[in-house]
């Protein structure tokens, strides 16, 4: 399957580089290689994740995000990684595409 990250999944992201690389220098990077690594994931396992919110949502394996995601025949479209440690309302809130 190919993988097509939306542009409000990659600004997902860079908020995220930005508060881990905040923390402390170089957390940033690992950050991204960390998510980047979840959703290269996807070309073999997208499709088997629990509906959330009306998307498939994948936890990622180090930092408490979750990848928000749809299938379209054999594609991936990744619509929104975002912060796990919010209010689901919130997350719901901006699911709203």
């Amino acid at each position: 399957m190919k993988v097509k990250i939306l542009e409000s999944a990659t600004e997902d992201l860079v908020k995220g580089y930005d508060f881990y690389e905040n923390l402390n220098k170089g957390l940033g990077n690992y950050f991204l290689d960390t998510l980047f690594s979840d959703i290269d994931s996807l070309q073999l396992y997208g499709g088997i994740h629990q509906k959330y919110f009306g998307y498939r949502r994948m936890l990622s394996k180090r930092f408490p995000f979750a990848i928000y995601y749809k299938v379209a025949e054999d594609t991936v479209i990744v619509y929104a990684i975002l912060d796990c440690r919010q209010n689901p309302e919130t997350i719901k809130k901006k699911l709203r595409f």
